[in-house]
């Protein structure tokens, strides 16, 4: 054991030393594809599930962007059907002012028929009252006959109904004595049967019990026979078992020898442990380097990780500045939606209060004079900096809403005036027609003001008036004269 082992401590050749380093370098390899493998894998499945990912939130804003779009389309055809609805009011308020009149006549041609269909009736519920009248007297001499007859079938329908149960009533007494009988007659038959097929079973049993005995005798014999059968079969494996008992002695004896050469094996074993404690040393050292290159991967490995968390927090941020700026979108979209819902409803409001001109021509081409056009387009185009062109591009989409807006103000501004102008008319004519009001009727208000048409016992209620001097010859003026016109004539001329 000793040599043995001095000389597995012998140096390795040169030979062996480039098969050992080649050894680790191919293990080198296979190592450092495995890690190739394991990163393309790794990377991989990330790469999957971020586009797993990513399909799955371009389908979220692909739905949430469609309902969007459905809610938008409804409120498009909502707003359709309001305009539908509006227009066919309109044309139903023309139809009802043009109808008016036909069902203003067909109700006075309604009434005049009327008139002459409730004569007509009043007429022939007389004549039906008089007929009625004649109809209730032969209807009573009639009840009359027929009660009489009545009564007379109802006397003979009673005694023929007595009649007929007298004849039922013996019809089931006699009925129920023909079943008696009969029940007797079938309970009789019923235990003869009885009788008879108890009977039958016996024998049937008595033979079934003869036949089985005979069969249990037949089995019995066949059981001798087999049993006769085994015990001469037997005879030669006895004689076999024998001659094996002999053949198991021989083989105790080749064991014996067998276990002297397992001895000698385990010897060699033993040897051979020791080489083994060489080479595990050995692969004990091989382990270290692999450790060592492992830890080195190790290390690549957290690097990997820190940058692949890093890269995770960025696209995180990415999606959380993408969300909320969709978010805000999203809110700005739906503001300016609502602004025009507003504006379409107001559009739809003021576009009952049009005339027919304006739904015709809605926009006026322009208000500026030929003048003022040619002053325009004189004007030094260099004046207009970028900034300035901007803005006007920008409101150039709202030229024809203002013009709008300017026409319905001026409108406004001469509906006003023109009320104002009313109003004041309004207030003349009033002020006229009550004077004539109060010249022509008399209340305690008249009675009260001064009237010079209302004359009681030859005297109005006017101031008496001093008597006017006469015209002398001397006088150089003449006397004043009065010309008194109707109040009525006034106001006929005024209105």
């Amino acid at each position: 054991m000793s040599k043995k082992g001095k000389k597995a401590k012998v140096p390795l050749s040169d030979e062996e030393q480039l098969l050992l380093f080649q050894q680790k370098l191919l293990a080198e390899e296979e190592m450092a594809k495995k890690k190739e493998r394991l990163l393309n894998q790794f990377l991989k499945d990330k790469l999957a599930k971020e586009e797993h990912n990513s399909a799955l939130n371009l389908n979220k804003i692909n739905t949430q962007w469609r309902t969007v779009l459905r809610e938008v389309k409804t409120k498009e055809l909502h707003k359709d059907i309001e305009i539908l609805s509006q227009t066919f009011e309109r044309v139903v308020d023309c139809k009802d002012s043009s109808l008016a009149k036909d069902l203003s006549e067909a109700e006075e041609q309604h009434a005049h028929a009327l008139r002459s269909h409730l004569h007509s009736i009043d007429q022939l519920l007389a004549l039906q009252r008089c007929r009625l009248s004649l109809l209730e007297e032969n209807y009573n001499m009639e009840l009359e006959a027929l009660t009489k007859e009545f009564e007379t079938e109802r006397k003979t329908i009673i005694d023929q109904h007595e009649k007929e149960i007298h004849y039922l009533q013996d019809v089931f007494m006699a009925m129920e004595q023909n079943y008696i009988d009969s029940e007797y007659e079938s309970k009789l038959e019923f235990q003869s049967m009885w009788d008879d097929l108890k009977n039958k079973n016996l024998e049937e049993k008595h033979f079934l019990r003869l036949q089985l005995e005979n069969i249990v005798e037949d089995l019995w014999r066949r059981f001798q026979d087999a049993l006769k059968n085994y015990t001469d079969a037997t005879e030669d494996r006895k004689i076999a078992f024998e001659t094996l008992k002999v053949k198991d002695e021989k083989s105790s004896k080749e064991i014996e020898a067998q276990m002297k050469k397992i001895q000698k094996l385990q010897d060699s074993i033993i040897i051979l442990k020791g080489k083994i404690l060489v080479h595990s040393r050995e692969s004990e050292e091989q382990n270290q380097d692999i450790r060592e290159d492992k830890e080195l991967v190790l290390v690549q490995l957290r690097k990997l990780k820190a940058q692949r968390t890093q890269a995770r927090g960025i696209a995180q941020e990415n999606l959380v500045k993408l969300t909320l700026e969709s978010n805000a979108t999203l809110k700005a979209l739906r503001e300016i939606v609502n602004k025009g819902e507003k504006i379409l409803k107001l559009a739809e409001i003021c576009r009952k209060f049009e005339t027919e001109e304006e739904k015709v021509l809605p926009f006026y081409s322009s208000v500026l004079t030929p003048k003022e056009q040619e002053e325009i387009e004189t004007m030094d185009l260099e004046e207009f900096n970028e900034e300035l062109g901007k803005v006007i591009m920008d409101y150039k989409g709202m030229e024809n809403f203002w013009k709008r807006y300017n026409k319905v103000k001026l409108e406004q501004l001469s509906l006003r005036h023109r009320r104002a102008q009313l109003l004041e008319i309004n207030e003349k004519l009033r002020e006229m027609l009550r004077q004539y009001l109060d010249g022509i009727s008399v209340s305690d208000e008249v009675l009260s003001q001064l009237n010079p048409l209302f004359i009681v016992n030859h005297r109005s209620n006017l101031p008496q008036l001093l008597p006017m001097p006469t015209a002398q010859p001397g006088d150089k003026k003449p006397p004043a004269t009065y010309s008194i016109i109707e109040a009525a004539h006034v106001v006929s001329h005024t209105l």
